[in-house]
């Protein structure tokens, strides 16, 4: 049965944001599924929080780092591969953000699974390609390396 004949189906809303100073783009090391992967600081849109709540939230949960959002750099859909197992084939719909570092505080404790920060060039964000989450990572990098910038008031919370 197809979602077009009546089942159920919701994809996974998420939030990223962009994070570059002096040239280095801030990204976490997080153990996913016994592996390490890098992404931007992200996580899932929480009920009853604005997608820039939810960037600026998980970017200080993951990071220790408060950051001011300054641009929206896209909206991306993607489908996850599907495991041997049955499991996975989730999508996504990741909302990316580019955000400005304002003050780090280095005795924060991060999100559970979160290994550590680092700050990479674009060049060593590139080359550890196999290492990414999901191809989102590279994508919103590239946009925002490019110039994609539009107003935060594209992403609108009507309450």
């Amino acid at each position: 049965m197809s979602y077009r004949e009546g089942r159920f189906w919701q994809p996974d809303v998420t939030v990223a944001t962009v994070v570059v100073r002096e040239g280095r783009l801030l990204l976490v090391e997080e153990r996913v599924n016994g592996g390490l992967v890098l992404n931007q600081p992200a996580g899932h849109l929480e009920p009853d929080e604005s997608l820039e709540q939810a960037a600026l939230r998980e970017t200080l949960e993951e990071t220790g780092w408060d950051v001011r959002l300054t641009a929206f750099v896209g909206a991306y859909q993607w489908k996850a591969p599907a495991n041997a197992d049955g499991s996975g084939g989730r999508h996504y719909l990741r909302f990316a953000f580019a955000a400005d570092a304002v003050f780090h505080d280095p005795q924060r404790s991060l999100d559970e699974g979160i290994v550590r920060t680092l700050w990479l060039t674009p060049a060593e964000l590139q080359a550890a390609a196999p290492r990414h989450r999901s191809p989102l990572v590279w994508r919103a990098a590239t946009d925002y390396l490019a110039g994609r910038r539009y107003p935060l008031a594209l992403a609108q919370h009507v309450a």
